[in-house]
């Protein structure tokens, strides 16, 4: 997995890129979390994301905690469909904000 950053006219976008598993969704969250400290809005693409496992939507979930108990925005954006599967199997569909 590859994670990057870069400001929008919103606040930042999180791009990751790979798979968000069991061994990569410790240092997506990190990233998602250290983000939401110091930006109001944050933007998730996940364009290039393959694969996401609980793991990884137990870190989204923290990371929209976080952005509704600080009055942040966590936004997901380019999700595929392999992804959008996971999201609405698990219910995450109604939980995140996804453009």
């Amino acid at each position: 997995m590859k994670i990057t950053n870069r400001k929008n006219d919103l606040g930042v976008v999180l791009q990751v890129e790979g798979r968000i598993d069991t061994y990569t969704a410790e240092t997506f969250e990190q990233a998602l979390l250290e983000l939401l400290e110091k930006e109001s809005v944050v933007t998730v693409d996940f364009e290039d994301v393959e694969y996401v496992s609980s793991a990884g939507l137990r870190a989204l979930l923290n990371g929209q905690k976080k952005a509704n108990s600080q009055g942040k925005e966590m936004i997901c954006v380019n999700i595929n469909e392999t992804v959008e599967e996971v999201l609405e199997m698990t219910g995450f569909i109604d939980i995140l904000t996804i453009e």
